[in-house]
């Protein structure tokens, strides 16, 4: 049995000298937590550390998209879908979503995420011609007036091939290459960078009793082999970007758990992105039943990431996430 290794995450002034930075990031760790699948968690310290660990850990991330990895990164959510579980329908129409991309880039946006295709848990598929059409214009006239990066959140190539060729950053594909293989081709052709998500299932199959072994590792070994197959297919580790997958699969103990234990996945040398906003397991823990009133319970979770050095932000609530994350980082002196 293999073990794995979980930075236990700190910031703020008080350093010491023996502490290891995470990622050239803004945390740092001196301890760290060892999980086994065959024995209990324990405690050791960082200097303890075997020397790969050491190096996915603490080597310093490359940017991604053209923005840095040692900052926390704010990504706003653009459906132009007619059915997101919070947005369905707000933004379908195009003259309307780019008067929302302008708002949040406003408001702060470090990258805006365009989706054409909702995953939400009973969504049906999209026909290619269709989810390109809600997608690739839309990039197309962003890119007219701002050069904002952009990321297309889709499952499948040809969707990719049309938005990055309109001018997209990156790819966001919450299957992880699994749902159309071609996508990897597409986006190391482009030499793009590209993010893969665990989920457990498809969009109409993944809350029917998901079930794990061990949440935390078994996605962590999901999204070590798909790294593994992004670098096979020619994209380089230095442009993969993580993503736990939080509600694709998942119960709320599931969900918990992984954030709970989030900062193991630095340990597969990528940055983390963290798709939290709106989520049913906010709206389950706050007893809020409208997605659009989930904003305060969104925006801790986002900052307890932070804390556990998540990168990316995926997120609805753009300018409420900028000023709390301001907030935070002079809060904990960073």
């Amino acid at each position: 049995m293999r073990d794995y290794f979980r930075p236990i995450l700190q910031s703020g002034p008080a350093r010491p000298d023996s502490a290891l930075t995470l990622g050239g990031g803004w945390t740092w760790f001196t301890d760290v937590e060892v999980l086994r699948r065959d024995a209990p968690a324990r405690i050791i310290p960082a200097a303890a550390l075997p020397e790969a660990a050491r190096t996915a850990l603490c080597a310093p991330r490359a940017d991604i998209a053209r923005l840095s990895m040692a900052r926390p990164n704010i990504m706003g959510i653009l459906n132009t879908t007619p059915d997101s579980f919070s947005d369905g329908g707000q933004f379908s129409d195009r003259d309307r979503a780019l008067a929302h991309a302008k708002e949040m880039i406003g408001a702060g946006a470090d990258m805006l995420d365009i989706g054409g295709e909702s995953t939400r848990p009973g969504a049906e598929d999209v026909a290619l011609d269709e989810e390109t059409r809600r997608t690739e214009p839309t990039i197309a006239a962003l890119r007219a007036f701002s050069d904002v990066p952009v990321s297309i959140d889709t499952r499948k190539s040809v969707v990719a091939r049309a938005a990055l060729d309109a001018g997209a950053d990156l790819v966001n594909d919450v299957a992880a290459m699994t749902y159309d293989p071609q996508i990897a081709h597409v986006t190391a052709t482009a030499a793009a960078p590209i993010c893969l998500m665990h989920a457990q299932g498809d969009p109409q199959t993944m809350q029917n009793a998901p079930h794990y072994d061990d949440v935390v590792l078994d996605v962590y070994d999901f999204l070590s082999e798909r790294v593994s197959a992004a670098e096979a297919a020619g994209i380089p580790r230095q442009h993969i970007v993580v993503d736990p997958g939080i509600g694709f699969g998942k119960t709320l103990d599931h969900n918990l758990a992984l954030l709970q234990r989030l900062s193991i996945f630095h340990g597969l040398g990528c940055p983390i992105l963290l798709g939290v906003s709106r989520k049913r397991f906010i709206g389950t823990l706050a007893g809020v039943s409208e997605a659009a009133a989930r904003m305060p319970g969104s925006v801790a979770v986002a900052l307890a990431g932070v804390a556990q050095g998540a990168q990316i932000l995926r997120v609805h609530d753009v300018a409420e996430t900028r000023q709390a994350l301001t907030l935070f980082q002079a809060a904990i002196g960073d």
